[in-house]
């Protein structure tokens, strides 16, 4: 997809549909308790994939490129009494690692075998129910992991107590998965290195109010980054003032680093994005983003394009992405005139310079490499490869980017 240099019509608004995350953990929740009603889903392929898996009374549930759906369907497979089903996905999804999660729900008695390479998909997942109650897991490598047990926990007879070993990687998302479980009246509780779901949960008390899901923040990271770009306001729905969601991080972020301070109308569910323009560009940005991983795509496009120079470490989940992220952002920021080092969980920028044209932004079938390079056209013009990747977890980015360019 070519994007030729553009620019920003001032304070359009649009709509962004609900997170994925949040999205994903109630689907799970529905469909082992039931009598869950959801409103403003996801309409990600990611969320679509899950839907469809959870559907299936297929034996073999291939799960393309969603690695949210690999570990949250592992961990449901190995509960579901009764059933026997092959797990798979896309080549890439066969080279990320799943081994921890199944080595938990091994010692939780669940019975599951690798059908081609030792601690990766695809499973065969005969389901069963788990009476042990105890497992510890890294929490250093993926929060999906840990979630993925969370969900199941008060499924088990004697609820569940997980361990957490070593430095916890993106505590956000594991609070989210605990507040949605207390929203829903599922008692837990998390103290030290442990967490806690409790059994004896009654899905009959679940409210007959419908769970709406607010929209999605990683989402909204490439509007900020458009917002950064241009100095143009633009107002962005449904979000609420206070979110679940640990990429909303990007409100503080956007602010101290890039001067665009966000404006929350809690009535109309709405933000709205208003760059300062007497903000002066910080000399160096330096973040630990081991909590919202998912947006340091963005903002290393946005200080690239406005040649800030950033250290950001707290990356080491980006190596088993889509595709190894840290590789795959050295390559392509290279292509817009930064070039930089990395280390395996760390990315620094060396300098700046006068990039080659014509420009073509290789997305490695990631969705975020797709999406946190679109702002770039705002200063030079450029082609995407791969457009369509953004359906994974945003299928309508290119309308709703294009709606807001001149």
């Amino acid at each position: 997809m070519f994007l030729d240099k553009t620019t920003i019509a001032a304070n359009k608004t649009i709509e962004i549909s609900g997170s994925k995350s949040i999205s994903n953990r109630l689907f799970i929740l529905q469909k082992l308790f039931g009598n869950l009603r959801i409103q403003n889903l996801s309409n990600s392929e990611d969320t679509q994939l899950l839907q469809k898996a959870l559907e299936s009374d297929s034996e073999i549930i291939d799960v393309h490129h969603a690695g949210t759906a690999m570990r949250f369907l592992t961990s449901y497979f190995a509960i579901a009494e009764g059933r026997t089903v092959t797990l798979t996905g896309s080549e890439r999804m066969k080279q990320r690692p799943i081994k921890f999660l199944v080595d938990a729900l091994r010692t939780l008695g669940a019975e599951i075998q690798y059908l081609e390479n030792e601690g990766f998909p695809p499973l065969k997942i005969t389901g069963k129910k788990l009476t042990k109650s105890t497992v510890s897991i890294p929490a250093n490598v993926s929060s999906q992991f840990i979630t993925s047990l969370m969900l199941i926990g008060a499924k088990l007879h004697n609820g569940l107590q997980i361990k957490l070993q070593g430095e916890v990687t993106s505590r956000p998302y594991l609070e989210m998965t605990l507040k949605i479980l207390r929203t829903l009246e599922i008692p837990n509780e998390w103290e030290g290195d442990t967490i806690k779901i409790f059994a004896g949960f009654d899905p009959a008390n679940l409210s007959s109010a419908p769970f709406v899901v607010e929209s999605d923040w990683s989402s909204a990271s490439y509007f900020y980054s458009v917002a950064a770009i241009s100095r143009e306001s633009l107002n962005l729905r449904c979000f609420k003032p206070f979110s679940l969601q640990g990429d909303s991080v990007l409100r503080e972020i956007y602010w101290e680093c890039f001067g665009v301070n966000t404006i929350s109308e809690g009535a109309e569910s709405k933000i709205s994005l208003y760059p300062e323009t007497s903000f002066e560009l910080p000399k160096k940005i330096k973040l630990d983003l081991r909590d919202a991983p998912d947006i340091a795509q963005t903002i290393c496009v946005t200080a690239a394009a406005l040649q800030i120079p950033f250290e950001i470490c707290g990356l080491s989940t980006l190596k088993i992405k889509e595709t190894d992220r840290l590789v795959a952002l050295q390559n392509e920021l290279f292509k817009i005139g930064c070039a930089t080092e990395i280390t395996d969980a760390e990315i620094c920028s060396v300098h700046f310079f006068s990039p080659a044209e014509p420009i073509s932004i290789k997305t490695y079938n990631d969705h975020r490499m797709a999406m946190s390079f679109a702002p770039f056209s705002l200063l030079k013009p450029l082609t995407i490869e791969n457009p369509e990747v953004v359906e994974k977890s945003y299928p309508d980015f290119w309308k709703d980017f294009s709606y807001l360019t001149e």
